[in-house]
């Protein structure tokens, strides 16, 4: 289904505006295979003119996203260098790049949401492609000064100050994934690169050069496409929608953030769960929405979406949590906020019979001197609480909570709220160990 293009205008870094197209030197100067020895520093990659700035060597193309991958609120500054060759288009699927292209991206975390702009950079990632269709990717460290950045050799985390909205500062982890860590996502069942695509390119960028325009229309008139695109045909083309543009349907946003974040693997040939999130499969198709889960995280009736309930839908458990759940389990250690409030306002909105949320209880479970008393309660007012104490799931015919209850020993407490019209909720449990 056609979808109309971004229009929203992204400025560019200097790079290849309105001027015909340079070709760019294959691979740069980075190995054509991934056992060939990596230049040390970024400065001796060929990728950039001046490293202070982000100034592209001759030849590379800046380009952005409609849409980016969730990397922990940092900002990215992308580049292409594409060589001689065409990019074999294709309106719904991927593109396939020329051998020797080399993607590079460079990340900068905000360092206080009350002024966006101070901004810490921290890495650039470059991605090349091979010529037996197969990809590697390398990481560099930024020096603190930015006089350079170093290869990593691994994977290595740092902790950064950062403030909040409200001024508090707190830490948080930033991750600098491994050699290794980029083929989990960037592999055989993907054409390598993940992000540029028909439905991700389709938006407009201002170039360094004052130009405005199209991406996919400024690539087609450098000669990029194989085969080459009618002008007039470019309007029709699909486009991701943002989580934020209000123009497009509730179901557009919310499965077009799934097809950035979670489609390099969730799809067909990809991960070992069995739903396809890719936004040019057909809803239908895609087994997301009353689809079965491999592993129900011990919620009953669970589902990968369960439509009108958030608490039964594992997709929205697992981006919801920074645990051992969390997906996508790679190069995230913050929850996007944002992109979960869509999700969940996306399941909320499909028809379905009204839900009972989970009991609440407190305290919360934990370690006590001597015997708590711990108090349940429901949001919906008329519901009934049943509940065991030896951590059994709890039904209709299980004691009904009427009174805070008195635990003088280790106890792991669960409930379940039910009333007639509703849903049943989904168990509650908390444990407490009592005098150790």
């Amino acid at each position: 289904m056609h979808q109309p293009p971004v229009t929203g205008v992204i400025s560019a870094p200097a790079g290849q505006g309105s001027a015909q197209r340079i070709p760019a030197k294959p691979y740069l100067n980075m190995p054509a295979s991934p056992d060939g020895v990596m230049p040390p520093l970024l400065s001796q990659t060929g990728a950039f003119a001046d490293l202070r700035t982000l100034q592209p060597a001759a030849g590379l193309l800046p380009y952005d996203l409609v849409l980016a991958f969730w990397s922990d609120g940092a900002v990215k500054t992308r580049f292409v260098a594409i060589p001689a060759g065409k990019v074999v288009f294709s309106a719904t699927g991927e593109w396939t790049f020329p051998p020797g292209t080399v993607f590079v991206k460079t990340f900068e975390l905000p360092l206080d949401a009350a002024q966006p702009q101070r901004r810490r950079r921290l890495e650039t990632r470059l991605l090349v492609l091979n010529g037996n269709g197969g990809v590697y990717g390398v990481d560099y460290r930024w020096r603190p000064d930015l006089s350079d950045a170093d290869l990593l050799p691994g994977s290595a985390t740092e902790e950064i100050a950062v403030r909040d909205a409200a001024g508090h500062e707190h830490t948080q982890t930033w991750y600098y994934p491994s050699r290794e860590d980029c083929t989990t996502c960037h592999n055989s069942h993907t054409p390598g690169q993940l992000g540029p695509k028909t439905r991700q390119m389709n938006r407009e960028l201002r170039y360094a050069d004052g130009l405005t325009e199209n991406q996919l229309r400024h690539w087609n008139r450098l000669g990029l496409f194989s085969p080459a695109l009618a002008d007039a045909s470019i309007a029709s083309l699909p486009a991701l929608a943002r989580p934020d543009d209000a123009s497009r349907t509730l179901a557009d946003r919310a499965r077009s953030y799934l097809d950035a974040n979670c489609a390099h693997c969730h799809r067909p040939g990809g991960t070992v769960a069995n739903f396809d999130a890719r936004y040019d499969t057909p809803p239908a198709q895609q087994n997301i929405i009353d689809g079965p889960v491999l592993i129900d995280e011990g919620v009953d009736r669970a589902r990968v979406v369960s439509p009108h309930d958030p608490w039964r839908s594992i997709m929205l458990m697992r981006l919801d949590t920074n645990g051992d759940l969390r997906m996508p389990p790679l190069a995230r250690k913050t929850i996007d906020t944002q992109g979960v409030a869509l999700l969940r306002q996306w399941v909320e909105d499909m028809p379905g019979r009204d839900v009972l949320a989970p009991p609440d209880i407190a305290p919360a479970g934990g370690s006590f001197p001597g015997a708590v008393t711990v108090s349940l309660s429901s949001a919906q007012p008329g519901a009934q609480i049943h509940y065991t104490l030896d951590g059994s799931a709890p039904g209709p015919d299980d004691p009904l909570y009427q009174q805070p209850l008195r635990l003088d020993g280790p106890t792991v407490l669960r409930a379940r709220a039910y009333k007639d019209g509703f849903t049943r909720s989904v168990i509650a449990q908390q444990t407490y160990v009592i005098g150790q």
